[in-house]
């Protein structure tokens, strides 16, 4: 797994750009709403939280 790329579509990049450390991860769903509107009810939440669980397996990602 050291050696794979792993690459992000649109949706993930805008999720990558608010894990901050800060911000909660409801937080991060908010703030991904109102940036894709119109996304199907609860995709954006599944999205968030698939995309850092596949972080966090990779180690890419510290849950705290």
């Amino acid at each position: 797994m050291e050696d794979e790329l792993f690459t992000l579509n649109d949706t993930g990049k805008a999720i990558w750009d608010q894990l901050d450390g800060q911000r909660s991860l409801a937080d991060v769903v908010a703030a991904i709403e109102s940036e894709f509107e119109g996304a199907e009810d609860g995709a954006i939440e599944r999205d968030v939280l698939g995309l850092v669980a596949e972080l966090v397996q990779r180690r890419m990602l510290v849950a705290v």
